[in-house]
């Protein structure tokens, strides 16, 4: 008897957790976990491929040395940066993340910009390679990013409805920091370069 009622009180448990969303919970929980493991590595195959760029472009003379420090400067930046998983539930650490990525971006869209200038830099062969592999982990980027905006999105709806706001509450699942794509794209969008003028290539500062 004991046993039959261990064993009803057990599934009538199992499905109060389920009903609540607890199992919705781990689902999602894990899903972002594993979809942020995705935005990291392509920031990292990003973060991987500036050293190079940075040597390429070094072999041009009078190429901006102001141009090159920055992008240096935010790759040493985001990479000292350490991006554990924990990071997604810490709002602020999640913030000073994206802020560093978004420096990079900004720094990688400057050194294009300015590349323009340089007709053998263009030409080169290996640049020409490097550029095209930057812009695919972009674009990798971009729909990793969008992965993980989607299941965070419908991690934090569970969290904040009614009645699995309160399974949030019991077992301490908080919303989770989300990409703000807006105040990225500020951050990221390249410096305004007036081309109605030919200008010789700067020197070194």
């Amino acid at each position: 008897m004991k046993r039959w009622l261990l064993a009803i009180a057990t599934a009538a448990s199992m499905l109060s957790l389920t009903g609540c969303g607890y199992n919705d919970f781990q689902r999602l929980d894990e899903k972002s976990k594993a979809a942020w493991s995705e935005v990291l590595n392509q920031y990292q195959r990003r973060s991987d491929l500036i050293p190079n760029i940075v040597a390429t472009v070094k072999g041009e003379a009078n190429f901006e040395q102001e141009t090159l420090t920055k992008v240096i400067e935010a790759r040493a930046k985001a990479t000292s940066i350490q991006a554990t998983p924990e990071l997604i539930n810490n709002p602020e650490a999640f913030n000073k993340f994206q802020q560093a990525q978004g420096e990079i971006s900004s720094a990688l869209s400057r050194l294009m910009v300015v590349a323009e200038r340089y007709p053998e830099l263009k030409a080169n062969q290996a640049f020409r390679d490097l550029r095209v592999t930057l812009e695919g982990t972009e674009n990798r980027i971009t729909v990793a990013r969008n992965e993980y905006i989607g299941t965070v999105q419908a991690y934090n709806v569970l969290a904040r409805s009614f009645p699995t706001n309160i399974t949030a509450k019991v077992f301490s699942y908080k919303v989770k920091p989300n990409f703000t794509v807006q105040n990225e794209a500020q951050i990221s969008q390249p410096p305004a370069v007036d081309f109605s003028t030919p200008a010789a290539p700067a020197g070194n500062k």
